[in-house]
């Protein structure tokens, strides 16, 4: 890229519990572009864990609140306003990571803006009746003040879809949904997956496996109430409000291990029968991460997972896993009883290679590539 062309790069908030897909994309992003980094809040550039030790990083009155390490979701109907505040006018090109509000930043007409989107806002559009049924504030006179407060929130998020000139998409499924809110169009780069951190392991042991944070729209009660009736043996690593809940529901062949290190999920990712994904993902990073160790996938069939996983039924040479449809725990206990059948002509070098498809150099060349385009494009316009 122009190292004389100046880069901001915003994303929602930069916190050591911030560690999904779309903190991998922003640190694979810096690895290639000279950028300054903002944030809602940032926490990283004091981590010494971090990769943005000692970056001096701009965030917004955010930082400041109560609890806000934790998460700003609690301050939800600041978020727009906050993410207004952040003043970029010093730079030629803005590249937003948005899943939330990212997008929203303020530029001028002499600027280009590149969204990376990984969603829309969730809570906004497609999930508003699973954080309505689920929260606190979702019932009686608070119920009616959250449903307006959503209401609102949609609007500022159309409005400021206009402040994007071009989107990228992490998956063609958010490209549809990208249109549904938005009606833009956008181009799909997938995210990058450091297929380097997975063994490959062909030799898998009796036991399947979920990894996933413990929220309602992740289905990790589905997969139990499954696995309840299958009385096959069952891990499940994570964390999240839904803990207690799902350690309450789990039988004995069931461990709910809770929140474990890298090098701990690794070693169960590579040795599972099979990994076990029951939410519809936008993109789904740990479908691709389970692929990496040779490991096949039983996943719900819609979202991402259609376009990272290949059902062994459909592709008997190539299959990577089978899906099950609809989302019911009896649609998943069905398809778990086919995989038993099914499981030795999945070869596990099929899945390392269906997860090659996404690898960080296959990234790097095709976000650098739109990005010159559409600052060519852009500068030809003006």
């Amino acid at each position: 890229m122009n190292n004389a062309i100046k880069y901001a790069l915003v994303h929602e908030w930069l916190t050591p519990k911030a560690t999904g897909g779309s903190e991998l994309v922003v640190e694979e992003i810096l690895k290639h572009i000279k950028a300054d980094v903002y944030a809602l809040i940032d926490f990283e550039s004091t981590n010494p864990d971090s990769y943005l030790y000692g970056r001096r990083i701009g965030h917004t009155f955010l930082q400041n609140f109560p609890l806000a390490r934790n998460g700003v979701q609690k301050y939800l109907p600041f978020l727009p306003l906050a993410i207004e505040q952040l003043d970029l006018r010093d730079y030629d090109v803005i590249l937003s990571s948005s899943h939330a509000v990212a997008k929203g930043v303020l530029t001028s007409p002499q600027q280009v803006h590149i969204c990376y989107c990984h969603t829309p806002m969730r809570y906004a559009w497609d999930l508003t009746f699973d954080y309505l049924n689920h929260s606190s504030v979702g019932q009686g006179i608070p119920g009616i003040l959250t449903r307006y407060l959503l209401h609102r929130l949609r609007q500022w998020d159309v409005i400021s879809a206009n402040r994007v000139d071009y989107f990228i998409a992490n998956s063609h499924h958010t490209a549809r949904r990208i249109w549904r809110c938005y009606r833009r169009e956008a181009k799909v780069i997938y995210p990058p997956v450091n297929l380097d951190r997975f063994s490959f392991n062909s030799q898998k042991q009796d036991f399947y496996l979920t990894v996933s944070r413990l929220v309602s729209y992740k289905k990790i009660a589905l997969i139990v109430r499954a696995f309840n009736q299958l009385g096959y043996p069952l891990i499940i690593i994570g964390d999240g409000p839904d803990l207690p809940k799902i350690r309450q529901m789990a039988q004995s062949n069931i461990k709910v291990l809770g929140a474990q290190k890298n090098k701990v999920v690794e070693q169960y990712m590579t040795q599972a029968k099979a990994f076990v994904y029951a939410a519809c993902e936008d993109f789904g990073i740990a479908l691709v991460e389970a692929q990496a160790c040779g490991t096949p996938i039983i996943a719900y069939g819609g979202g991402g997972a259609l376009e990272t996983v290949i059902d062994i039924r459909q592709n008997i040479d190539k299959g990577t896993g089978m899906f099950f449809f609809p989302q019911t725990h009896e649609a998943l206990v069905e398809t778990v009883e086919t995989f038993c059948q099914f499981q030795h002509q999945i070869n596990p070098e099929s899945c390392r290679h269906q997860a090659a498809k996404f690898t960080p150099k296959v990234f790097e060349t095709s976000y650098l590539t739109f990005l010159e385009q559409c600052y060519q494009d852009f500068t030809q316009k003006a």
